[in-house]
C-alpha cells in the first residue's frame, strides 16, 4: 500500500510547470494518470513522473504531408 499523498489539477500543473488548462487536455488526449474522485481528478506525482519520463507529454510529430484541396 503506498502512502504518498494524492494532489489536485492545481499541484500537478506546479510541479510540471503548465497551466491547469494542459493537464486536463493530457487526461483526454495523451493518457495523463488521473483517477476521478467524485467530481474532481486526483493524481500521484510518482505516476505523473512515470508517464513523462515514457513520452507521454512529448509533442506528437507533425505530419509533414500537406493535403491540398
Amino acid at each position: 500500500m503506498s502512502s504518498e499523498p494524492w494532489v489536485a489539477v492545481e499541484e500537478v500543473a506546479k510541479h510540471l510547470g503548465v497551466a491547469k488548462d494542459s493537464v486536463y487536455r493530457w487526461i483526454e488526449s495523451r493518457g495523463l494518470p488521473a483517477h476521478k474522485i467524485g467530481r474532481l481528478w486526483k493524481f500521484r506525482l510518482s505516476e505523473i513522473d512515470s508517464w513523462v519520463e515514457a513520452g507521454g507529454a512529448a509533442e506528437p510529430p507533425k505530419d509533414e504531408t500537406v493535403k491540398k484541396p
